[in-house]
């Protein structure tokens, strides 16, 4: 049900003596434990599932809505008395956002983001060049990655690029890019930046 509003930003409901579409669109957040009993990869709690119960619990997200996810993160617990000082004010942050957002409108021509321009016009103005596209398709096909997710990873590559105040995509946003679409906590390394 909730593939069609994340493609089109729109959903449509149908009854026997009309068809009326709304409006849809919004940010998805999701959250899921690694594993039933939710300490596989605790440094602090030992797992009790097996590998049949875990692979069973991520089963449960279906492929196509897995495919159409952004950002996947496997996050492991803090201390909170041990935690780092904010190195970034949210004024910062929301200076970066700005910009950023002027970056695209420039480049675009209209006020759109990187996620909702359609994909030709940003290939067209912001290429990737032949050592990105291959290292793109070489890491796609050892994870198995979709078309869908190339794409989605390209798009936020550009986020990325344009976050960083970069004109050109660079490839430390492609590997952040990649990065960001890692989530099993069996392999933490899951994308080994290559040399």
């Amino acid at each position: 049900m909730l593939r069609q509003p994340l493609e089109t930003g729109e959903v449509t409901i149908s009854r026997a003596h009309s068809t009326v579409t709304y409006p849809s669109s919004f940010i998805l957040l999701l959250a899921m434990n690694p594993c039933p009993c939710g300490y596989l990869g605790s440094p602090h709690h030992y797992c009790t599932c097996s590998q049949k119960q875990i692979q069973a619990y991520k089963n449960r997200l279906s492929g196509p809505i897995y495919d159409r996810m952004d950002i996947l993160l496997s996050l492991q617990s803090v201390n909170v008395n041990k935690l780092s000082h904010v190195k970034e004010s949210s004024a910062d942050i929301r200076k970066r956002v700005e910009a950023a957002s002027l970056k695209q409108l420039d480049r675009y021509g209209e006020e759109v983001s990187n996620n909702k321009v359609p994909f030709e016009k940003m290939m067209a103005a912001s290429p990737l060049s032949n050592e990105q596209r291959q290292l793109l398709t070489r890491v796609s096909s050892k994870q198995n990655w979709s078309n869908r997710v190339q794409i989605k990873i390209i798009r936020l590559a550009r986020t990325i690029s344009d976050l960083a105040g970069e004109e050109q995509l660079s490839d430390g946003a492609i590997w952040e890019a990649m990065k960001l679409r890692r989530w099993d906590m069996n392999k933490p390394h899951l994308i080994a930046r290559e040399k």
